[in-house]
């Protein structure tokens, strides 16, 4: 299997109206020879018809609905670029986001995933919000995961790229990751190799009800988060461990976990006050000012012990 070149992989379910922007972003491009694989999840819109409609330029497989994770995988499995970058199908990428990639990898050997920034866009495509993540994070990230229980300033999909060699590595997408496979990506990667950040937002990144980038969480979506984080420390350390990788995870050292439980429980002025101190140690967060920030902001906005969990509780 060739094992230079760049294959971009889309996945998409029922986003018949945002594929061909994505796939266009590609096309338009400054580097030639690219391969476009398109994996169609069950979609029942018009999908189809859309993807067809590109002939040879872009090769797409139509499976049965099974999930982020498989359609990856899937997509994976067709593909023969060593640089495999990503790309959801309701995003799209800025003109020069795969030059800038491949300059990336090619400068260093060592690197096994490269991102960039997402510029968040409303439904319609409007700019909304600030760049994403904020904080930036390159070179051997191991110690840092280890220390937060995996959580840093990670990158969206549509911002990340990898080296096929640690695809190879790391094995398909486990199932569990139905959605939110970037989970895997920046959890299991950081471990396989170094990691490279691009500081410009090379993507557009498009806000819907069904995403899980929001303000503000309700009390449902904490438990899913929290669910989440449980099941990919879990799946982290199942890895780690099959691989005779000393490192292990502990949702111990999760913050974000422990604000989430407290934003469902509520929190006494004991509470508080250990959260805050926390937060301001916190592993995951490099960049000291913002750190102190997120922690107080995270604290000050928890629901009083009691009362106001009750009445978030009767209000559902």
């Amino acid at each position: 299997m060739k094992q230079s070149g760049i294959s971009v992989l889309i996945n998409n379910y029922n986003y018949g109206r945002f594929v061909g922007r994505a796939i266009d972003s590609v096309l338009n491009q400054d580097l030639p020879d690219v391969e476009i694989v398109v994996v169609d999840d069950g979609s029942s819109d018009e999908s189809r018809s859309v993807l067809e409609a590109y002939d040879n330029r872009v090769k797409v497989l139509f499976q049965e609905n099974a999930g982020q994770a498989a359609a990856i995988n899937a997509a994976v499995k067709l593909s023969s670029g060593g640089i495999l970058c990503f790309l959801d199908a309701d995003d799209w990428w800025a003109p020069g986001k795969l030059s800038a990639t491949r300059a990336a990898f090619e400068s260093d050997p060592a690197v096994s995933l490269v991102y960039h920034r997402l510029q968040p866009v409303s439904i319609d495509g409007s700019p909304t919000l600030k760049p994403i993540p904020r904080t930036l994070c390159s070179g051997d990230l191991s110690m840092r995961l280890t220390r937060s229980a995996g959580w840093w300033p990670f990158p969206l999909t549509s911002a990340i790229s990898v080296r096929r060699s640690a695809w190879e590595a790391a094995g398909p997408i486990p199932d569990q990751f139905r959605i939110s496979a970037d989970a895997w990506l920046t959890s299991i990667y950081p471990f396989l190799g170094d990691v490279a950040s691009l500081p410009d937002s090379y993507g557009f990144y498009r806000i819907h009800n069904n995403n899980w980038y929001r303000p503000v969480d309700d009390a449902a979506m904490l438990r899913r988060r929290m669910a989440h984080w449980q099941r990919t420390v879990e799946a982290t350390n199942r890895f780690l461990a099959i691989h005779d990788i000393p490192a292990r995870l502990s949702l111990t050292d999760h913050y974000p976990y422990w604000v989430a439980s407290a934003g469902l429980a509520g929190a006494d002025a004991r509470t508080r006050i250990k959260l805050a101190i926390e937060g301001l140690l916190f592993a995951g967060e490099p960049n000291v000012l913002r750190r102190t920030r997120d922690a107080l902001r995270s604290v000050r906005n928890l629901p009083r012990f009691g009362r106001d969990v009750r009445l978030s509780e009767a209000a559902k």
